[in-house]
């Protein structure tokens, strides 16, 4: 696992010891990039089942401002803190060890918004679309705020999830890639 592109191009990476989770590979990780950046000027992301932490300091080495790392594994916890630190990158990151829905109402208290949020849960659809109920139900992205789901193959999302409005899905092999933007937006509303 590397780095593929932007500041920290090729910068080596270590993975989660154990099976615990699969990390997102080089090739998913180019075509995600390339789909929603392929580079940013600024913002904030939040990577959600983060594992190894590899998209999110991804979204760091191509531009993005800050991101926030969560986990529930403690290994992972320890492998985000590590590969952040190799990149170092302690200033623009967060890490915290939390379940998912628990982490998105913390954020809620905090006020957060972000520009990009990346969900690769175990793969489980009903999980995603709670996430994505929440998040929109929360405010928790900006206007044109994207999410990124990366999910079996077999799994096909709906086209629109309340103000979330699916714009590319894509699939490499066994992993399916989903992407949606927000829109703050209520339809029919001038």
């Amino acid at each position: 696992m590397r780095v593929v592109s932007g500041a920290l191009k090729g910068r080596g990476l270590k993975a989660v010891p154990g099976v615990s989770t699969r990390p997102t590979t080089d090739k998913v990780k180019e075509a995600i990039f390339n789909m929603i950046g392929p580079y940013f000027k600024g913002g904030t992301g939040l990577d959600l089942f983060a594992g190894s932490g590899g998209l999110g300091i991804e979204g760091l080495s191509r531009g993005l401002e800050k991101v926030i790392f969560v986990d529930m594994d403690r290994k992972a916890i320890q492998t985000i803190q590590e590969n952040i630190k190799a990149c170092g990158l302690d200033e623009q990151s967060e890490v915290y060890r939390n379940e998912a829905s628990r982490a998105l109402k913390a954020v809620k208290k905090r006020d957060l918004k972000f520009d990009y949020i990346f969900l690769d849960p175990p793969y489980k659809k009903q999980q995603l679309i709670k996430l994505m109920e929440f998040i929109t139900k929360e405010h928790l992205l900006k206007d044109q705020g994207v999410i990124v789901c990366e999910h079996g193959s077999e799994i096909q999302l709906p086209g629109k999830v309340d103000r979330l409005e699916q714009t590319r899905h894509e699939e490499y092999g066994i992993i399916g890639i989903t992407i949606f933007t927000y829109s703050s937006e209520e339809e029919g509303v001038l």
